[in-house]
């Protein structure tokens, strides 16, 4: 197990706040800890679940908080991965949000390094742009407990074949994803065609949020921001049945987000400094 004992501390610059501890660990033989950059669009979309993942094998977390600074441009340089979060503005907002083009731009510039990248929801929708697909508005949103099913591509993928065939998770949006050639689709739903896709080999995207836990699940229900889409969806979206199903549910999707998650960042490629993640 990765030595979690550091002290985490709030920095904030620009826009951009990096959580420090030690430069140095003797799980990585003395080398600095591997850093990963966060674009986080809003304070209610966290990593959630993902986070203690991170800090248990290891890494170094940097947000970069575009709500603050819109136009900065951050450097991928001297990290291991990229990870692109939800929030409530779609892809093409972009004279709302310029912040967004910028996005697209490093995501891409990411994926034709080979670098590690997962999308979240907006994230995903971002990333698949970023490598030549579309992101248009589905016929009907997601919102709440909904199924996917995996692709044979899913069910042979190196990380989301730890879904069931068909498995339960928690969504929260409106687009969906068309994707370019050469890219794989590894889970589908009737909603919404790409659910789960991968370019290459280390960029992955999710339409659904595994990252979520309880209070992260009443916080979209209550926050101002998601109120006119509750309302538009009154009588077919219940977020009383949402919280009785979240209760009874969310035990088996953290389950399955720690075993998914640990599976991705198994994949990155920093053989030399790597610390195995605890069981999963």
């Amino acid at each position: 197990m990765c030595n979690t004992a550091a002290v985490f501390t709030m920095l904030p610059y620009a826009g951009i706040t990096e959580l420090t501890e030690p430069v140095t660990n003797p799980v990585y033989g003395g080398m600095a800890r591997p850093k990963i950059l966060v674009f986080q669009h809003v304070p209610y979309e966290p990593l959630g679940t993902l986070d203690p993942l991170l800090k248990e094998a290891g890494f170094r977390i940097r947000y970069v908080n575009f709500g603050r600074d819109p136009h900065q441009r951050p450097s991928l340089e001297k990290y291991e991965a990229l990870i692109v979060l939800g929030g409530p503005m779609n892809a093409h907002q972009i004279d709302t949000y310029p912040n967004l083009v910028t996005e697209v731009d490093v995501i891409r510039e990411a994926v034709d390094t080979g670098m590690s990248v997962l999308g979240i929801c907006l994230g995903a929708q971002l990333l698949a742009k970023a490598v030549g697909g579309r992101v248009s508005r589905n016929a009907e949103r997601e919102i709440g407990w909904h199924d996917v099913q995996l692709t044979e591509a899913g069910v042979t993928d190196p990380v989301i074949s730890s879904f069931s065939s068909t498995q339960e998770v928690f969504q929260w949006h409106e687009d969906g994803i068309t994707l370019p050639a050469g890219a794989q689709n590894l889970a589908t739903s009737p909603a919404s065609n790409v659910q789960a896709f991968r370019c290459g080999e280390h960029a992955y995207g999710f339409q659904f949020h595994l990252e979520v836990d309880a209070s992260l699940v009443e916080r979209w229900l209550t926050v101002p921001a998601n109120q006119p889409m509750l309302e538009d969806e009154a009588g077919r979206v219940d977020p009383d049945e949402i919280r009785l199903q979240t209760n009874d549910r969310i035990g088996a999707l953290q389950t399955l987000s720690r075993k998914t998650f640990s599976r991705w960042i198994d994949r990155f490629e920093i053989a030399p400094r790597r610390c195995a993640l605890p069981s999963r």
